[in-house]
């Protein structure tokens, strides 16, 4: 075994960083009115080059910008593509133990993709790090898989069948805009084929007349879509969580319901997956993991500060070679330690900690 020259690394991360209090009052001040959004980007810049310097510090080889220009880690990109517009829906989304804020998107135009906030954002990370500068972005079906159904202006949309064409070309621009700008490690986060494990959400599903079979299968041929136009050298992970606010969670349910789909429909070279507790299920479904591609395995959480033992995450690595090769296995937390601005209940010092730990375990388990 050894360690790996490209992405994913032995030892990598979902993304999205605790956002340093510095940074956390700039953005209350510009949401008051109180400072501009030039002030904003120098203040942003400033809290992204030091955490740029921390995870080299830490010892990753994927650098992100911590998501800290982001409020949500899919609504502020949503919010950038042509058609879409913010929404305050009349609740928030309901997790284990508490309600999102009330955000959301709405369709009121053709869907598209032209000149994008977040490609600057990019270019920002690149230029400051020598590292292998890595993207994050929501998977398509973040647009339409919310339990709480998104508004579509049907003189626009009259079918679903269009919709989900105008978005995956969409993403498909989205994603060729990135790699022309040097992204060549690129993240899709996809909450909602993970979701479809879950009975409670599918029935959800149903009750607003989708078919959750249907969706899994829509779901992965946007991200083929989404993925069809990258050069050679660029991979494309996707990252599967069953939801994270505030330490909390939306879903259960293990990877079985959706192993078709994810291992054999889906075109992606890896993916990052939500193994921190029993709600994800066993390792079974990585029988079906493809030569070639590589499951990163999410046994380190970020809902938490507890630092795992050492011991403990090898011997589930080893479960988990039991039924995809170990060169095929990489180790990384279950999901961002932010995946909104609010971030999750545990310090900086623990978050760094975890991610410095998960560098001993792959240095120990796959070689220096």
């Amino acid at each position: 075994m050894s360690q790996r020259n490209k992405p994913p690394f032995r030892a990598d991360h979902v993304g999205s960083l605790l956002r340093p209090d510095a940074l956390k009052g700039a953005r209350e001040k510009f949401a008051k009115g109180q400072i501009g959004a030039a002030e904003l980007k120098t203040i942003e810049d400033r809290a992204i080059a030091d955490v740029i310097k921390k995870q080299e510090a830490a010892g990753l080889q994927s650098i992100t910008d911590g998501e800290f220009r982001r409020s949500w880690w899919h609504l502020d990109f949503l919010w950038g593509l042509d058609g879409v517009e913010k929404h305050v829906m009349d609740t928030g989304i309901a997790f284990a133990a508490v309600t999102t804020r009330n955000e959301g998107v709405k369709v009121t135009g053709q869907l598209g993709f032209s000149n994008h906030p977040m490609i600057e954002h990019f270019k920002f990370l690149k230029a400051n790090t020598t590292r292998t500068p890595k993207m994050t972005i929501p998977a398509p079906s973040a647009l339409y898989g919310r339990p709480l159904a998104t508004p579509i202006d049907k003189s626009i949309y009259p079918t679903r069948e269009k919709f989900f064409a105008d978005l995956g070309h969409a993403y498909k621009k989205a994603v060729r805009a990135f790699s022309d700008v040097g992204c060549r490690y690129l993240q899709l986060d996809e909450v909602f084929i993970a979701m479809l494990c879950d009975p409670k959400y599918r029935q959800q599903m149903k009750d607003r007349g989708d078919d959750p079979e249907a969706l899994g299968r829509i779901y992965g041929d946007l991200i083929n879509t989404a993925i069809s136009d990258i050069p050679p050298d660029m991979t494309v992970t996707m990252h599967l969580c069953r939801g994270n606010y505030k330490s909390t969670f939306m879903g259960s349910g293990g990877y079985d319901a959706m192993q078709e789909v994810l291992f054999d429909r889906i075109k992606v070279h890896g993916y990052f997956m939500e193994y921190d507790t029993a709600r994800a299920g066993g390792f079974e479904p990585l029988r079906r993991l493809q030569k070639g591609r590589l499951a990163v395995l999410g046994l380190v959480t970020t809902k938490t500060g507890t630092l795992e033992s050492k011991d403990e995450i090898k011997r589930r690595i080893e479960e988990a070679a039991k039924f995809a090769d170990l060169d095929q296995l990489c180790l990384s937390p279950q999901c961002g330690f932010a995946s909104t601005e609010e971030g999750n209940i545990l310090a900086a010092d623990e978050q760094w900690a975890k991610l410095r730990m998960i560098g001993e375990v792959a240095r120990e388990v796959w070689g220096n």
